[in-house]
């Protein structure tokens, strides 16, 4: 089974109003998260989904809501963000996609280096889902946690659903 099948089939969304969503980077051997975006617009339209944006001057992500017809542009590092200036909070997100290079049995994860993801899954609700989405299965454990890093909720997998505490 596949990650996207997989997370679809074992996680309710019915009570999940705004869904988090990354924008691929196919360069970066991310998985692809355009049939995500195409299983939520058509199984669950009443879901918000949102995109992040990297905010330069302030260095935090920004969350825009995205929609099949929403215009993006590639920023500096050549990823698309969605253009815009209505920002969704935080707080009101109830689910999260987290992008990954690798994650562990603990649930910590290593991204691209820039700790963007870890800020913002910092100011989101305690209630708030964080689902890592990765092609690999996990490492024993990642050595250079920090003490702000956040440990994700469960992580999908083609193999299995990691779920941490």
């Amino acid at each position: 089974m596949q990650i996207k099948e997989r997370f679809f089939a074992n996680f309710d969304l019915e009570n999940v109003e705004v869904l988090h969503l990354f924008l691929s980077i196919a360069e970066k051997g991310e998985i692809d998260t355009s049939p995500f975006f195409d299983e939520l617009r058509k199984e669950y339209p009443n879901i918000k989904t949102v995109v992040p944006r990297v905010d330069f001057e302030r260095d935090v992500l920004e969350h825009l809501e995205i929609d099949a017809g929403s215009r993006l542009k590639v920023n500096h590092w050549g990823i698309s963000e969605p253009v815009g200036d209505e920002l969704v909070s935080e707080k009101e997100i109830d689910l999260v996609l987290v992008p990954m290079l690798c994650f562990d049995e603990r649930g910590f994860r290593v991204g691209h280096g820039k700790g963007y993801y870890d800020k913002f899954l910092s100011l989101c609700r305690a209630d708030c889902l964080k689902v890592g989405l990765s092609f690999f299965e996990p490492i024993a454990e990642i050595s250079d946690v920090h003490r702000f890093d956040v440990k994700l909720d469960f992580c999908v997998t083609p193999e299995k659903i990691y779920r941490f505490s």
